[in-house]
């Protein structure tokens, strides 16, 4: 019996498309960039463009220009939209793939798909943002946000690209590869757990190094928990809008009879860790004690602390739910703290007290990770 369709001659020399065939068919996408830049307390910068028409917000950044690579775009439009002719771009925080029908595409406007490449464009000084200038028939203004407030303020995909970027940065992951606003590899913790920084207004209040005056009530002492590599435990309490993440540590109780008592107490509660030679470091006036009612001038104290050993994850007592539990560099915990430069000096401080008390080493660089569920040996 003949087949209709006689098999193909293996051994026959395959023809190749004629070049212009092939380049008609690769596939083509648009190309943008754009940029983290951030204050000294870690909020967001974001551009308020005059042309779109859903009144959305963007980071810094813009179209690929024919042949073009994206970080001399990504430069070039930094120039044009903020004045700044000289920042840095210290790397690529993420890299996104968006698909040609993504319900976040501009209605009406046919796309081909885009990739985004989004760099580390640093933090700027005072002064750096005293000489942002804006085109004006371009940007009406621009703004610096705290990331549950940028997020507000982007299209869904863009806010998703930008926090995953900003995680990256804080929680020194590789380049993060995105498609439609979700990560493609594995999902780093700061994003598992979607964390934000906690942007505080107090955040330069100084940190007072002698003992706190007798008038002065501790209504709070908070903890640098140290595991024996020289990085400290972070809890972040998860909420409807996102979680926030936190020393170990509280309100000092009646309950308790001193604040190390409390720092205890509330390490064993939050993170269940169990701790040793808690030493002061100092404190920080709180004026008003509004988050206390209203109670007056108060002290929060700041102390470092052994962790000697971390127990199975549980349910915290005061919330009704476990935290989740994070292990970072200092430096990582002073800026996902918000505490701006004050806190870069505090995280220092904590890692020489660290180092004279019990012979800790300085953390090295590694991105964030979590702490498994299951009680952790120590060594």
């Amino acid at each position: 019996m003949t087949t209709p369709f006689p098999a193909p001659d293996a051994s026959a020399p395959r023809t190749a498309p004629p070049a212009t065939q092939r380049a008609v068919s690769r596939h083509a996408v648009w190309l943008g960039a754009a940029a983290i830049i951030t204050d000294q307390v870690g909020r967001i910068l974001l551009v308020r463009p005059t042309y779109r028409k859903d009144d959305r917000w963007l980071l810094p950044g813009g179209v690929v220009e024919p042949g073009e690579h994206p970080h001399v775009t990504c430069r070039r439009e930094i120039t044009e939209e903020l004045g700044l002719a000289d920042l840095l771009l210290t790397g690529v925080l993420a890299v996104h793939s968006l698909s040609p029908h993504h319900p976040d595409t501009q209605p009406g406007m046919p796309c081909p798909g885009e990739i985004r490449y989004v760099f580390d464009g640093g933090t700027l000084t005072p002064d750096q943002v005293e000489a942002i200038r804006l085109p004006r028939e371009e940007l009406s203004e621009f703004a610096f946000l705290e990331t549950r407030d940028a997020v507000r303020r982007l299209r869904p995909v863009d806010a998703q690209i930008m926090l995953a970027a900003y995680r990256a940065r804080l929680g020194n992951t590789a380049t993060v590869h995105l498609a439609d606003g979700r990560h493609i590899l594995d999902t780093p913790a700061l994003d598992r757990h979607d964390v934000h920084v906690r942007y505080r207004p107090l955040w330069d209040s100084p940190l007072h190094r002698g003992p706190v005056p007798g008038q002065l009530p501790v209504r709070q002492a908070w903890g640098w928990c140290f595991v024996p590599d020289g990085r400290v435990v972070l809890v972040a309490d998860p909420g409807p809008s996102g979680a926030l993440p936190m020393l170990p540590g509280g309100t000092v109780e009646t309950t308790d009879a001193t604040p190390e008592d409390t720092l205890h107490r509330e390490a064993a509660e939050e993170a269940q860790l169990t701790l040793a030679d808690p030493v002061r470091l100092g404190w920080v006036l709180d004026e008003t004690g509004e988050v206390h009612g209203g109670v007056g001038a108060n002290a929060r104290l700041r102390l470092a602390a052994r962790v000697t050993a971390i127990g199975p994850a549980a349910v915290d007592p005061a919330t009704g739910h476990p935290f989740a539990r994070l292990l970072a560099t200092p430096a990582q915990a002073a800026a996902l703290l918000g505490w701006g430069p004050p806190g870069a000096r505090q995280a220092q401080l904590a890692v020489e007290t660290a180092r004279e008390q019990w012979g800790l080493p300085t953390a090295r660089l590694a991105a964030i990770e979590e702490i498994p569920a299951e009680a952790v040996q120590l060594s």
